[in-house]
């Protein structure tokens, strides 16, 4: 029995959130025993707690852009130390073979490995890839690279970027999520979520799922579908999304921007939902307008799980994800007037046989049982 300890930058229900669950959920437990610690509260602690894998709360702080200046660093390096030994008893305590490090922005594992030496393994798991500030991102790149036992990258395109940052030739091995179709599909009822927004039966439902942040392209979709929302008059946009706490101006802000479209009736705004599975089933077309290189986003997985076509930026890991012409279509990124060309070509298209071709896809190369194997040798080796 190994005993893996898992460290995470929230407890949210958003992409990295519902992969770290899915893998923790799908682990041989007569070979591996999880203990996750969060830095909050929040539901993916309840999903954790509902499959009796063993999580608590300890607040230490995640790198986010909050930290970028003085007094900020300060109080992250103040933070960084005092809950550093405070997980360093718990390793101590559970007896803790590998730490399983899920992103780039928690730094934690560095300090347990170091005190730790060689008695212990550290796996660091890479969902991002980090442009901006680059000196930044150069150095986490070294930092994961230097001090990981083993690198595992979401995707192509964040190897090549971590490869790039780091300079360093430490092999980084690409595991590609997985999506549980159990949970995906096409079966889910949609009906009730037609009903709550008073979307008519004949729509045609053009949506994003994902967090409102300032690279998310929400506001490019908008502006994308203002044009096409005039042209097809049973076409509706749905924008489905929470924000990070302290960040609810960029919520308002895009409520105030709907209000200000012609057809401001057809575009839904919501909170983040726990029914995301029924949501992909409303929607007929997903886009994902990310303006920064998105790593593998696991809400791509779920719509083509659920048998939809993609209409996405070209850029990031979509690119491994999506094929053009067989599942979906590519836009130049941060060009809406090229995203609105897409998506009305989807519109004009069969894009319910793409949305076939999307499932092949995703069972063929994006499974979750590959997903949790590949991790499991690694684990055991």
């Amino acid at each position: 029995m190994k005993n893996i300890l898992y460290l995470h930058a929230g407890a949210e229900m958003y992409g990295a959130d519902i992969v770290l669950l899915n893998l923790i959920e799908g682990l041989d437990k007569s070979k591996f025993k999880p203990y996750v610690i969060l830095p909050c509260d929040g539901p993916l602690i309840k999903k954790l707690k509902e499959n009796n894998i063993h999580v608590e709360i300890v607040p230490y702080p995640i790198l986010r852009r909050q930290y970028f200046n003085f007094k900020g660093i300060f109080n992250y390096i103040t933070t960084y130390f005092k809950f550093s030994k405070i997980l360093l008893k718990k390793v101590e305590e559970y007896n803790i073979d590998i730490i399983h490090v899920n992103t780039l922005a928690v730094l934690e594992g560095i300090y347990l490995k170091i005190k730790k030496k060689t008695k212990i393994k550290l796996i660091w798991h890479i969902h991002e890839i980090m442009e901006r500030p680059k000196i930044i991102a150069k150095t986490l790149a070294k930092l994961a690279t230097r001090y990981s036992d083993k690198i595992i990258a979401v995707s192509s395109a964040v190897k090549e970027n971590l490869k790039a940052d780091s300079n360093s030739k430490k092999e980084i091995q690409v595991i590609y999520n997985g999506v549980d179709n159990n949970i995906f599909n096409n079966n889910n009822d949609a009906s009730y979520i037609k009903s709550e927004y008073d979307i008519p039966n004949n729509a045609i439902v053009v949506g994003m799922i994902g967090r409102i942040n300032s690279w998310k392209g929400q506001k490019d979709l908008i502006d994308a579908t203002k044009n096409l929302l005039k042209k097809y008059e049973n076409m509706y946009v749905m924008i489905v999304g929470g924000v990070f706490e302290g960040q609810e101006w960029r919520k308002q802000e895009l409520e105030d921007y709907i209000k200000q479209q012609e057809n401001s009736k057809r575009i839904i705004l919501s909170d983040y939902r726990e029914d995301s599975k029924n949501i992909h089933n409303l929607f007929d077309i997903f886009v994902l307008p990310s303006t920064s290189p998105d790593p593998l986003p696991t809400v791509i997985l779920e719509a083509m799980a659920t048998h939809k076509p993609i209409v996405a930026y070209k850029h990031g890991g979509v690119c491994e994800m999506v094929k053009e012409n067989y599942n979906g279509f590519f836009a130049i990124p941060r060009d809406v007037k090229d995203l609105e060309t897409k998506i009305e070509k989807m519109l004009l298209t069969n894009y319910k046989e793409m949305g076939e071709n999307s499932y092949n896809r995703q069972k063929q190369y994006f499974s979750l049982k590959s997903y949790i194997e590949n991790f499991e040798k690694i684990y055991s080796n």
